[in-house]
């Protein structure tokens, strides 16, 4: 279960983020957009499976890497295997009662 806190201060460029156990939304009306949230609590199920602090070592790599390749931020954020399997998923509301265990390497 996923605790919500909407607060605009932290977020210019994104709407969002999830940092378990919590889910920081930059305005109220996102806790209705259960795609968006779907795509979040992917985040908290993919930082569980790698017990928090490694998620966030192998998500700053991989930006890093993509970053060096790509040449642009956004491309680098979209290229985060973490990232494609919360993008490719985040419409499918019932993914994570059937997501196997650590599917992002498949990303």
């Amino acid at each position: 279960m996923a605790i919500y806190i909407c607060t605009k201060h932290l977020f210019t460029k994104f709407s969002g983020c999830a940092v378990w156990p919590f889910i920081f939304l930059k305005t109220e009306t996102l806790k209705n957009n259960k795609v968006f949230l779907n795509h979040e609590k992917i985040h908290l199920r993919q930082q569980l499976e790698l017990l928090i602090v490694p998620f966030y070592s192998w998500y700053a790599l991989e930006f890093c890497i993509h970053l060096i390749r790509l040449k642009s931020k956004d491309k680098a954020y979209r290229a985060i295997s973490f990232e494609r399997e919360a993008y490719a998923n985040e419409n499918n509301l019932s993914y994570l009662k059937q997501r196997s265990f650590w599917a992002f390497l498949r990303f």
